[in-house]
């Protein structure tokens, strides 16, 4: 239940960050319906929305923080593949 937790903050601030569930969704070309089960539902973002939605937020919610299954802390994040 713990990476449920995690990952839910995270998904949450990204969805502050961008807007809402909606913004987020737009911006991932997805639905809202999806971010919504994410959230609320599954607790796991799939993983080839992990990357759209950190570029979404501009790095501030890192692919390790959505999925540290497969980016575990460390790897480098979209702020050093940028530099």
């Amino acid at each position: 239940m713990e990476v449920f937790n995690t990952t839910q903050k995270h998904l949450r601030r990204a969805i502050d960050l961008v807007g809402g569930q909606s913004a987020l969704a737009r911006a991932i070309n997805s639905k809202q319906q999806n971010v919504w089960f994410w959230l609320n539902k599954s607790g796991r973002v799939p993983a080839e929305f992990v990357l759209p939605i950190e570029q979404a937020t501009q790095g501030q919610v890192t692919r390790s923080q959505l999925r540290p299954d497969i980016y575990p802390e460390g790897q480098s994040e979209l702020k050093a593949s940028n530099q």
